[in-house]
């Protein structure tokens, strides 16, 4: 396991998030672009029908339930490119809480404003969004207002266009691309002003409290999670207290 270095230790104190050029590579990033491609194609038509029928937004979509369609969504949640930061972030105790595997098609205005995910009171709340492909300037890339994860930096403003926030931080960058984020930051995805969809996998963290997650959330997958580390990321086991 891959521990993080001290200056990204003090970056991911000062400033809130890492960015992990390159996580994604090789067999493991075309085995990721495969899987996302076939299943949000198969997907696609499910939503633009719940869409009609007024059940889906229209502005992104998620394949449903991705770790029964590919293992490298599995894969990605405990990928040595991170984990080793992820552990070390939560003391060791670091669960799962799900996976989103995201499409963002093009739209004039970003399909959420700027906000924290959880307040001061939740566990520690972690992400970690994947660029499946290449995401360029303006095509919906995520963006984060660094040092908005800590009590003493709040509040911000409310801002009518995700480009006016004091502060941001975008990142377009190449496919395989990990940004790993504290989830009581702001941060948005920015409006995709192109022709071409961004997809991204965005994994969920925690670092684990009891009975956060129960024993049987993802026990459908036990066949996979054949180690005591992973049995405890996916909560199939618990850690000792």
């Amino acid at each position: 396991m891959v521990r993080p270095a001290a200056e990204q230790l003090k970056q991911w104190n000062d400033e809130g998030y890492l960015v992990f050029e390159k996580a994604i590579q090789g067999d493991d990033l075309k085995r990721l672009q495969d899987a996302f491609d076939h299943w949000s194609v198969i997907c696609k038509e499910d939503w633009l029908n719940r869409i009609e029928a007024g059940e889906s937004p229209g502005t992104f979509y998620d394949i449903p339930d991705p770790f029964a369609k590919d293992e490298i969504f599995i894969d990605l949640v405990d990928h040595p490119s991170y984990y080793g930061a992820l552990m070390s972030f939560t003391d060791d105790q670091l669960i799962l809480l799900g996976p989103q595997v995201r499409t963002v098609p093009p739209w004039p205005v970003s399909y959420t404003s700027w906000h924290p995910d959880v307040p001061f009171s939740n566990p520690l709340h972690i992400k970690v969004q994947i660029y499946v492909h290449d995401v360029l300037p303006g095509s919906g890339e995520f963006a984060f207002v660094p040092g908005s994860h800590k009590p003493s930096n709040r509040p911000y403003p409310k801002v009518k266009r995700s480009k006016s926030m004091p502060g941001h931080k975008a990142f377009p960058n190449e496919a395989g691309t990990a940004i790993v984020f504290n989830s009581y930051g702001w941060h948005t995805s920015m409006d995709n002003q192109t022709d071409v969809s961004r997809k991204s996998t965005i994994l969920i963290y925690e670092k684990s409290t009891p009975n956060r997650i129960s024993l049987d959330t993802f026990a459908s997958i036990a066949n996979y999670c054949r180690t005591q580390q992973r049995r405890r990321l996916f909560s199939l086991e618990k850690y000792d207290t």
